[in-house]
């Protein structure tokens, strides 16, 4: 880089279908775990912009993904890292924020430390924390049987009411079309706990570039949410990483016990509010940083 060059004169654009490419080689090239999938639902669902210098490089993004009427997520702050100090980051993640809180939504992120500092400085506030879990394979896990009276079952077309429902009070807010685009993109791992028609928890994951994810996990107590998780890592061969609350000790005991590993932390945080819209309880795993 050099003096002369002025990044206030390369303008913001939205990022389109058309871009998925550069923006998969942007995450890429940083480490992340995103497929083109995973680009592809958060242009639908959400709003990504980005940046590119004067050769028409994409360097930059950032993401605003609103779900119903509490709060959205902003997640993809990406900025390539010949062009980082240049103050692009900020940039993008003050115009999603902005476009959130435009439209009477919360923002709301999952910040990894590097980050933190710079969401605080903000007005985010942290909301819990959690650590992201990894293993090559998961054939070390102890096998997990359900409570008595819960049974564990692949998620069916006629389960979405209910599921819904659930997720609304352990989430807080309403994503349908994200739930049901994980479901069909790792149905292996889409199950239901359910007691006497009743939904007692569910997971979903999702593939990865790096690894399978495992997310969202949510249940009514520990045994349930092992149980579902034992289950969807039984069908997953390679890889996997699974983001687990910090007050979800269970689980992340089993998980040490199975060979996983402690890859880093994130911490939820959301600006201008002190308390979570999730059900921190029923909450074990979320979706992932870039999807809440």
């Amino acid at each position: 880089m050099t003096a002369s060059i002025d990044p206030a004169a390369w303008p913001e654009f939205r990022l389109a279908e058309t871009d998925v490419d550069a923006a998969m080689a942007l995450s890429a090239a940083v480490g992340w775990n995103q497929v083109a999938a995973d680009w592809r639902l958060m242009l639908r669902l959400g709003q990504a912009l980005g940046i590119r210098n004067r050769d028409g490089q994409l360097i930059a993004t950032a993401l605003s993904l609103p779900f119903g009427s509490r709060f959205g997520w902003v997640s993809m702050v990406i900025v390539d890292r010949d062009h980082r100090g240049l103050g692009l980051a900020m940039r993008l993640l003050k115009a999603c924020v902005e476009r959130l809180e435009a439209a009477g939504l919360v923002a709301g992120l999952d910040a990894a430390p590097a980050g933190r500092p710079v969401y605080l400085k903000l007005g985010f506030s942290d909301i819990w924390g959690m650590q992201r879990f990894e293993a090559a394979r998961t054939s070390g896990l102890a096998g997990v049987t359900p409570p008595d009276g819960i049974r564990l079952r692949p998620i069916e077309a006629t389960d979405w009411p209910a599921i819904l429902a659930y997720d609304l009070t352990v989430f807080g807010d309403r994503r349908e079309a994200l739930l049901r685009d994980l479901a069909m993109r790792l149905p292996a791992a889409a199950l239901l706990a359910e007691a006497a028609g009743k939904v007692r928890g569910y997971a979903l994951g999702r593939p990865g570039r790096l690894a399978m994810q495992i997310g969202p996990l949510q249940a009514d107590a520990p045994e349930i949410a092992l149980a579902l998780a034992g289950k969807a890592f039984a069908a997953i061969a390679g890889p996997v990483f699974i983001d687990v609350a910090d007050r979800q000790e269970s689980l992340q005991r089993w998980l040490a016990g199975g060979g996983f590993k402690v890859q880093r932390p994130f911490t939820r945080m959301l600006r201008g509010r002190t308390e979570p819209f999730d059900d921190t309880a029923r909450l074990y795993a979320p979706a992932g940083p870039e999807l809440a």
